[in-house]
């Protein structure tokens, strides 16, 4: 049996982490089969769902019965069971140790900031219509994100939670910006794209969906990062249509006008 018999992906096309994951398998060239879900139909609660991954939440890998969950882990683990056609893990391991540093800083600023942006301008529509017990219930049971539920509320965050989630990102441009200037080329680390960039690239994307362009607009090392990332084929791999919020919710186009 080739290690890669049985990939398959449970997956949501607009999920960041899931896109996370479909541009690494991209990248590795890999076959697998994807099983969608949709999040606010609620397949990612049912019992079936929960036997796999408890945390109630996409992506979820399973290799040849083997159950990965948590997508900057399901990333590191594509990387070293499929080290070809291109390694997305530097060799020298002071890099290895700046990169799993970068991840460790994604997973808790900007990965978790966009989510604010994206419940309010997005997904709040669709708390509105419940009542206070319903909302409630539904927030009981998302395992891991029952606190951010609660505190979003059915009227949305705050303007301060707002605006600290955007100065969240805009620390995380500012920090972008200074990596790629320390390590001399056009990713993070230097002249080749890591599991580092692939974190990072769906909370630029989705800033860029919402029309939060601007946080990069002094920043031309970003924009020349994120408009590489844009060209590689596996982007378009990953960003087919659905992906994008705009996408489901065609009003969010207007936003693009804004300068970048």
């Amino acid at each position: 049996m080739s290690p890669s018999d049985g990939l398959v992906l449970y997956n949501a096309p607009g999920s960041t982490c899931s896109q996370r994951v479909r541009f690494t398998l991209a990248v590795k060239a890999q076959p697998y089969r994807i099983k969608n879900l949709d999040l606010f139909a609620g397949d990612q609660l049912k019992p079936e769902y929960l036997k796999i991954n408890p945390n109630g939440v996409v992506p979820t890998l399973i290799h040849n019965g083997a159950t990965i969950v948590d997508s900057s882990v399901i990333i590191e683990y594509l990387d070293e069971t499929f080290p070809a056609p291109e390694r997305l893990t530097p060799d020298d391991r002071v890099l290895r140790a700046a990169m799993r540093s970068l991840m460790r800083f994604i997973d808790e600023v900007p990965a978790a900031a966009i989510r604010v942006p994206s419940f309010n301008i997005a997904f709040l529509r669709f708390f509105r219509g419940m009542n206070q017990k319903e909302f409630e219930a539904l927030a009981d049971s998302k395992p891991i994100r029952k606190d951010f539920l609660l505190a979003m509320g059915r009227t949305g965050f705050p303007q301060a939670d707002m605006d600290k989630a955007m100065e969240r990102l805009q620390r995380t441009v500012v920090r972008m910006s200074d990596t790629i200037t320390t390590h001399g080329g056009i990713w993070l680390l230097g002249d080749r794209i890591t599991l580092a960039d692939i974190a990072m690239m769906p909370s630029l994307v989705r800033m860029k969906d919402l029309g939060r362009a601007e946080l990069w607009a002094g920043h031309p090392k970003v924009s020349r990062w994120i408009e590489a990332i844009e060209q590689l084929p596996a982007y378009a791999k990953t960003y087919h249509p659905g992906s994008h919020l705009s996408d489901r919710f065609p009003e969010l186009k207007a936003m693009h006008g804004k300068p970048n």
